[in-house]
């Protein structure tokens, strides 16, 4: 794979760097608290897997109507996205636990959606917080399906509309990882990138069957054994739970990099920027002051805090944030922040307008 180097443009940025992780430094140590989760993460971690599994359970145990059990699928999704974006992803990133025994069980909730920890780990902790909004390496803004969410990318007709249908196409996200973890994988063992993190391919995708299976057996083949729904009912059941925790996710990471400021740097090898304001550059915060979706998005909406140090538990972000703002400001350096979640989605629809109608100029 290409491979990008970040250069500070000048002393200045170097400057700033040096500050910036100083004064987050400072917070902590001054306040001698751990970077890691605290007893409200913990808790919420018990909200979340409840959201989920809770449902689950009751649907397994309990004849309702069917009008109640699609409610409970609604909130299976509804918890599963949560566990995703605030249990999982701080596991992955290693920032939820100083244990990484911890971390790693706790990883293991992504496969409650079916997915696969090795794929998450290169596509996410690698590719996209190295190479952020770089298309061609983030494939974050790579093309999905009809939908472009890059600039770098061929330009087709019905793009124009894609800022209609571009959320039909989101709520299929978690679905096709069930399949595309395959293909996946097998890309990223020609790249290089499983035998980075010290991985071997045939190990890997013998876990990986085996792992979808018994998420096979136990979301749908538990319910179609030990319920009198049918498998029709229980295959839509499947879907909307799926459908729901996609929607959610896709909104939440598409308005941290696919909103108005966000920019798309041009592919090449080497970036003129230092890698801390690179994130700056390609990321933007949103809804802040909303503590209910703070709460429930894992501090997703303060995502500039969450790539500039993704080994802090996103519990701290709403602390750290004016400290990163403020030193942001002080330097001249860009901060893309949108107040609402209204505004972080209409801004996303502005850009999916866009990028459906903006040519190709550097193709990748």
């Amino acid at each position: 794979m290409n491979i990008v180097k970040f250069t500070p443009h000048d002393n200045h940025e170097k400057l700033f760097v040096q500050t910036l992780r100083k004064r987050v430094h400072d917070y902590f140590k001054h306040n001698n608290i751990s970077t890691k989760a605290n007893t409200a993460m913990v808790f919420k971690t018990f909200i979340m897997l409840s959201l989920y599994i809770v449902p689950y359970v009751l649907l397994l145990s309990i004849p309702m109507h069917l009008w109640v059990a699609t409610a409970l699928t609604v909130l299976m999704g509804i918890g599963v996205a949560g566990v995703g974006m605030g249990v999982m992803h701080d596991a992955c990133h290693g920032s939820y636990s100083p244990k990484q025994w911890v971390n790693k069980l706790l990883s293991g909730t992504l496969y409650l959606l079916g997915s696969n920890i090795l794929n998450w780990k290169i596509q996410h902790n690698v590719l996209h917080h190295t190479y952020t909004n770089i298309s061609g390496l983030d494939e974050d803004i790579d093309s999905k399906g009809p939908i472009r969410l890059s600039e770098n990318k061929p330009l087709k007709w019905f793009h124009r509309f894609q800022f209609i249908y571009a959320f039909v196409f989101y709520g299929l996200m978690t679905l096709t990882m069930l399949t595309n973890d395959f293909s996946r994988l097998f890309n990223y063992n020609k790249s290089g990138l499983v035998k980075g993190q010290n991985k071997k391919l045939s190990s890997e995708y013998t876990k990986m069957v085996f792992r979808k299976i018994i998420y096979l057996v136990v979301i749908i083949g538990l319910p179609m054994w030990l319920t009198d729904y049918t498998w029709v009912q229980i295959l839509i059941g499947f879907f909307i739970m799926h459908w729901v925790a996609s929607i959610i996710l896709s909104f939440v990471f598409q308005m941290a990099h696919v909103v108005e400021g966000a920019e798309q740097p041009v592919p090449g090898h080497n970036i003129e920027s230092d890698w801390l304001v690179h994130q700056l550059h390609t990321t933007s915060d949103f809804a802040r002051n909303n503590k209910l979706i703070g709460w429930y998005v894992g501090g997703l909406n303060f995502q500039i805090e969450h790539h500039l140090f993704a080994k802090i538990c996103h519990i701290h972000y709403p602390e750290i944030a004016p400290i990163v703002e403020q030193t942001a400001k002080e330097f001249g350096m860009p901060y893309n922040l949108k107040s609402s979640f209204g505004n972080a989605l209409y801004s996303h629809i502005k850009r999916l307008k866009e990028l459906g109608i903006t040519p190709l100029t550097n193709p990748v």
